[in-house]
């Protein structure tokens, strides 16, 4: 594709010594900027050509010098490490740039005309994997409610997370507030000890786990020591209204009609709200009528509010997560038609 190329530049390797660390294994680290930023990178001797689209190329320039400042400083770059790089360069461009068709939003890159976003955190570059993911994605960014129901394993909350982070790092928001209903899955744990924090982080452990595989664990708990980000049980929200914040809510099918409404009203100004559950695995009491269900009934129809519904094909945890659900709605449907 080179006669497409718009432009090429070289540049001088610091150490070129240490090529092996910087490419990558296998040129691993080079592929990655190759595909996320669509330009051609060629070593040759001590330098480093890179062709493409002008735009993109001097994104690049901007990746591989902080690559190699990074070595030099550390001693070491990881995949996560590049992932950063080019995270931070497309931030602090700022605004649009719509070159060889890509556009990077802070943050936020959209390939076009296939409408693919990637989704930019501190520690690596996260995709949708399925369409169903893609349009969950362009969901979240295009509405200020969001509703998204899915099975298990479809990235409904570590979606929702990887987009609240990648606002709060461009400064779209101030605040990130994660929730969840304190309800046992089936089973009475009974009294738990500890202070009041000891006693959630059970319920709150998987929004802990989103966060910790998109950001530094130091940086992590800093922001929370700040109030920057808040992992907190869905009963505290109450009385509250939260402005320039991304709000999740994560388990919803388990929140009552009194609690969702309760959710939904702490919506403030500059605020987008995301609100995740699987219907197929409700944990409240047997009668009781699930508040994420009810909501979408009476919402879904309103301009700004997304609904979204993945599926098994959507499931991109290990494979045998996808014959699980599988056979656990054949058992439902089957047992449905006897009834």
């Amino acid at each position: 594709m080179a006669e497409k190329a718009k432009l090429e530049i070289v540049i001088q390797l610091k150490s070129p010594e240490r090529q092996l660390e910087l490419f990558g294994p296998a040129d691993s680290h080079l592929r990655l900027v190759r595909d996320t930023l669509d330009v051609r990178l060629t070593a040759r001797g001590n330098n480093l050509l890179i062709a493409g689209k002008a735009g993109n190329i001097n994104i690049a320039a901007q990746v591989i010098d902080k690559m190699q400042k990074h070595l030099l400083r550390h001693n070491f770059l990881t995949a996560d490490d590049v992932a950063g790089c080019i995270a931070e360069v497309t931030v602090s461009q700022g605004g649009e740039r719509a070159e060889h068709g890509l556009t990077v939003e802070a943050g936020i890159q959209r390939e076009e005309p296939e409408g693919a976003v990637t989704v930019f955190s501190h520690k690596k570059v996260i995709k949708p994997n399925t369409k169903g993911q893609l349009r969950y994605i362009e969901a979240m960014l295009n509405n200020d409610l969001t509703f998204c129901i899915g099975p298990a394993g479809t990235g409904k909350t570590y979606l929702a997370v990887a987009v609240a982070v990648s606002m709060l790092r461009k400064k779209q928001i101030r605040r990130i507030i994660l929730a969840r209903p304190a309800v046992e899955a089936g089973e009475k744990l009974g009294f738990l000890p500890g202070d009041i924090q000891a006693k959630v982080n059970p319920y709150l452990r998987p929004l802990f786990d989103a966060l910790e595989d998109m950001m530094e664990f130091g940086q992590m708990r800093k922001l929370m020591e700040l109030d920057i980000i808040e992992l907190i049980p869905l009963a505290f929200m109450r009385g509250r209204t939260l402005n320039e914040s991304v709000i999740i809510c994560d388990e919803a099918q388990n929140t009552s009609p009194l609690q969702m409404l309760m959710i939904l009203t702490r919506l403030g100004h500059g605020s987008k709200m995301i609100i995740t559950g699987d219907i197929t695995q409700v944990d409240l009491p047997q009668g009781q009528k699930s508040g994420m269900i009810e909501a979408i009934d009476r919402l879904r129809r309103i301009r700004g509010i997304g609904v979204v519904e993945l599926s098994r094909g959507d499931i991109v945890r290990h494979r045998l997560v996808q014959n699980i659900v599988r056979a656990y709605r054949n058992k439902r449907t089957t047992a449905k038609k006897q009834g």
